[in-house]
């Protein structure tokens, strides 16, 4: 995680808050800060990877469209978020995006939806039907 950080900075991301540093008092173990990057282009690496932690990289767009661009452009697709007063527009953005589920403006998780990624987020679903689904095997017969 720490790593990642450290990755941001020399990249060229702007450090907004937090940092590799640990949290004071929680100098031992596995703690990293919450850390906030701005400045952050689709080709670094904070934009690129999975990063399972507290760390958020913002990113301009231009257009609707240019967000889509950038969020669908990653070899990963876990979850992502979409944000609109409309929730109809935020829907059909929310549609378009490559992951695996989408919260629309911080949408409670459910823990009944089927989970899993697109691209190298993983293959298949757990929970709920689609799930149920990953332990049969389709087989047509012919007569």
């Amino acid at each position: 995680m720490r790593g990642y950080i450290e990755k941001g900075e020399q990249e060229g991301a702007k450090l907004v808050t937090g940092g590799a540093q640990p949290p004071e008092g929680l100098e031992q173990g596995y703690f990293v800060r919450p850390t906030v990057f701005s400045e952050v282009t689709p080709d670094m690496t904070i934009a690129q990877e999975e990063i399972f932690g507290p760390v958020l990289a913002i990113m301009p767009y231009e257009d609707e469209e240019d967000a889509v661009r950038i969020a669908n452009d990653s070899e990963y697709g876990l979850s992502g978020g979409v944000w609109s007063a409309d929730e109809e527009r935020a829907k059909n953005v929310a549609a378009r995006i490559r992951t695996g589920q989408v919260a629309i403006n911080g949408g409670t998780w459910n823990p009944m939806a089927p989970f899993g990624g697109f691209k190298q987020s993983g293959h298949g679903r757990e929970a709920g039907r689609y799930g149920l689904e990953e332990y049969l095997v389709a087989k047509s017969l012919q007569l």
